[in-house]
């Protein structure tokens, strides 16, 4: 992969910069009406498209670097600037005060559709609302809450059973697989009403589904980075053939699960037993039948259900390790909050995870937060700027441009979190009674803010403190091996490279 991006690079490089003179040489021709108007101000550029790709394995930290140097940047392209910035005060106005010009556009849309359709996530306007609508109004009931926190707490302990086994019969516990099958799990279930039981290795299509979904996942944010993408798409071949491939596979999984379902709806509509409180059920019942849109709708709940919880949780586990005194202070607050008595099971502990325990558990609330501002599930959010605009910093962008803002850049600018940015401290979230203050939602873009603002946030959190509980009840986490660098893989969601492995040990005190 290497020498193919460096030979891509080499090939193509002097054709970019004869295509970026001929921009800028048509740039300084202007016409006697624009000389008089305000010059225009750009943000000062950090490179061009082709960095990225060379930076592709470690690109988060490369836009981190950048945003070091600049609050804002720009790369250039032969067909558009892209805008990366750090300044809450650009989110602020991208997110919410100019809200309507900055959008997902064509361009998102083309790199996305093929793996997320006519998803949440990946359109503007009626379709935007429509969704927005129907799912604030499924995520705002008790029945949903109720239902999800049933299944969290019983995946939770099945969870906690399997590490205990993993860990008396392995060396080591890769507890990012082990997140990723639980989150998938649960997700089905409250998403869909389907018990997948990838945790005990049940389900061998969940599997093939969960593999197929995860690389096409990497080979569409490689997409933003490779603009030969649509010329391998129509020859279908190198990471769009892969990318194809593994596409099939998550339809062929999803479509079967739909023509289920609607089989067992329609075959039985006066059943009572075929009552669900899950979501897929719910839009059947309104009436939305269409495959191809609940397809969509499927897959967009599952990369902000099952891979972004998954992922935070990892990273969460993580940071324990690295900081053993804060992992202690959790399970003391765990314990303290439930009540727990000696000598409980799994699902006896689970069930004591409430939502007034979980109330009490200001510090881990803090933790997993300070987790989301390191290392944020979604990494980087590009938009599209609909027309020609300022920023409040004053630079000036194009109508085309694209403009992302970075949150793995933010939770590590001085600028935005003081000298200590880069330290994981979780009382920074505390006040001085120990309870959990919210940052601006612009400062800390974890759940992205505005209209667009997660609608799941309070559902993930939830998801996130009763799993963390349950496992830190139990047991002690350390790394595997404590020189070994941990990294991401460069996709839509922050996934740990390689997994997660860790000893774990049953909790003595």
């Amino acid at each position: 992969m290497d020498y193919f991006r460096n030979t891509f690079y080499f090939a193509f490089s002097a054709i970019l910069v004869l295509i970026l003179g001929v921009l800028f040489s048509r740039r300084r021709q202007l016409s006697n009406d624009d000389k008089v108007k305000r010059k225009k101000r750009y943000h000062p550029v950090a490179g061009t498209m082709f960095s990225q790709l060379l930076n592709f394995n470690t690109l988060w930290d490369y836009m981190t670097d950048q945003c070091c140097r600049y609050k804002t940047y720009r790369l250039l392209s032969p067909f558009r600037s892209e805008v990366y910035t750090s300044d809450p005060a650009n989110v602020e106005y991208i997110l919410k005060t100019n809200f309507q010009n900055y959008g997902k556009g064509s361009y998102n849309y083309n790199n996305l559709k093929d793996l997320l359709g006519d998803g949440i996530f990946t359109v503007d306007g009626d379709k935007w609302r429509h969704q927005r609508k129907t799912s604030s109004y499924e995520f705002s009931t008790g029945v949903l809450r109720k239902f999800s926190s049933v299944v969290f707490q019983k995946n939770a302990a099945k969870l906690a059973r399997v590490v205990s086994e993993d860990a008396n019969s392995k060396p080591t516990v890769d507890i990012f697989d082990l997140f990723l099958k639980a989150t998938l799990d649960s997700t089905f279930q409250v998403g869909f009403g389907i018990q997948l039981d990838s945790m005990c290795g049940s389900s061998d299509e969940g599997t093939l589904f969960a593999n197929a979904f995860d690389d096409s996942s990497e080979m569409t944010a490689w997409r933003y980075v490779d603009a030969s993408w649509t010329i391998k798409r129509f020859l279908n071949i190198g990471s769009e053939a892969k990318l194809k491939k593994n596409v099939k596979v998550i339809d062929e999984f999803v479509y079967k699960l739909i023509h289920t379902k609607i089989d067992l709806m329609s075959n039985s509509p006066n059943d009572a037993s075929m009552k669900k409180d899950d979501i897929l059920s719910r839009f059947l019942a309104s009436n939305v039948t269409d495959p191809k849109y609940l397809r969509d709708i499927i897959l967009n709940f599952i990369i902000a259900g099952r891979d972004t919880t998954a992922a935070t949780l990892s990273w969460f586990l993580y940071m324990l390790c690295k900081h053993p005194h804060i992992q202690v202070t959790v399970a003391q607050e765990v314990r303290e909050a439930t009540r727990v008595k000696d000598n409980l099971s799994f699902e006896e502990f689970a069930a004591l995870v409430t939502e007034e325990a979980l109330e009490k558990m200001q510090y881990l609330h803090a933790a997993i937060t300070e987790t989301l501002r390191l290392h944020p599930a979604v990494p980087m959010d590009p938009k599209i700027c609909f027309s020609d605009d300022t920023l409040p910093d004053g630079f000036d962008v194009k109508k085309g441009d694209m403009v992302a803002y970075v949150p793995y850049a933010m939770g590590r600018m001085k600028f935005i979190w003081g000298d200590d940015a880069e330290v994981y401290r979780p009382e920074r979230w505390l006040n001085k009674d120990g309870v959990f203050q919210n940052e601006s939602p612009f400062k800390f873009t974890a759940f992205q803010a505005g209209p667009r603002i997660c609608l799941g946030k309070e559902f993930a959190y939830r998801q996130m403190k009763i799993f963390s509980a349950v496992l830190l009840q139990f047991f002690t986490f350390k790394l595997a091996d404590e020189t070994k660098v941990v990294n991401y893989r460069t996709m839509i969601n922050l996934h740990i490279k390689g997994g997660l492995h860790l000893h774990a040990f049953l909790r003595t005190g």
